[in-house]
């Protein structure tokens, strides 16, 4: 359980100029060192425009330095920022504080993933599970003709899977996941939304070979179709619908 750091020197605020501000409280953790988490807190000026992200690097910056936390785009592009805003996993450099309607701001690591320290959580089972279901095209060199260079798709033909292939492997569907919470080696609504987007892919032809790999006790039979995976994507790229889809595969509903 996290501790509320109540050293009253750790309360201090920016020298920036704003006509407002927040109680940013930010989760302190190294694994290696200390027992258990505690929160420093910090009063930082925001406008407008002031995202989770900017706010945490203008502490770093200014009054602690060791804060450890992710980040590389800034423009909701890299998924490095991923973390737990408010109790809610959100990308810190998408979420605006003023958009958060609150006068205290949280910031926690990801659930569902090991702490490496503060902020920072390990993505290694993450992409473990990514590669697992095979993220890319599968297709016999046989289909190939000497004159082909490309596999040429109609506007309907990408419109099958282009929404699931605007995932930024951020992990907030992992986080977000009731069922991720209780089984480590279920495969996770990130890998399963990936394999969709290759089974509804035209080129593709290793469809079997992906149902194969789901289709055990870890894989997308553990899905309680909770949907929260949905909710918290940045992009849209929608999950829940697409475990749906590959149900549908698996049942005979759809070839």
């Amino acid at each position: 359980m996290a501790q509320v750091s109540s050293i009253a020197d750790e309360q201090v605020s920016t020298p920036l100029s704003s006509s407002k501000s927040i109680l940013l409280r930010i989760s302190k953790f190294n694994p290696q060192l200390d027992e258990s988490s505690k929160f420093l807190e910090f009063t930082v000026p925001y406008e407008k425009w002031t995202t989770v992200l900017e706010a945490i690097l203008d502490v770093k910056k200014h009054f602690d330095h060791s804060v450890a936390v992710r980040y590389s785009c800034r423009q909701a592009t890299c998924g490095s920022c991923g973390m737990m805003i408010n109790g809610k996993p959100k990308l810190a450099c998408f979420t605006k504080i003023s958009e958060l309607d609150s006068d205290v701001v949280t910031v926690e690591p990801m659930n569902n993933f090991p702490v490496i320290r503060d902020l920072t959580v390990g993505f290694e089972k993450l992409f473990e599970k990514h590669q697992k279901i095979k993220p890319y095209l599968i297709r016999d060199d046989a289909d190939m003709k000497s004159d082909e260079r490309e596999f040429l798709q109609s506007p309907q033909e990408v419109e099958q899977y282009i929404q699931f292939a605007n995932c930024i492997k951020c992990g907030l569907c992992n986080s977000a996941c009731p069922t991720m919470a209780t089984d480590s080696s279920f495969v996770g609504p990130q890998a399963l939304a990936q394999a969709y987007r290759y089974v509804a892919d035209s080129r593709d032809k290793g469809k079997d070979t992906r149902l194969n790999i789901i289709d055990e006790s870890h894989g997308i039979w553990r899905c309680h179709f909770a949907g929260s995976c949905s909710q918290v994507c940045p992009k849209g790229v929608d999950p829940a619908m697409g475990i749906q889809f590959l149900r549908g595969y698996l049942l005979g509903f759809r070839s």
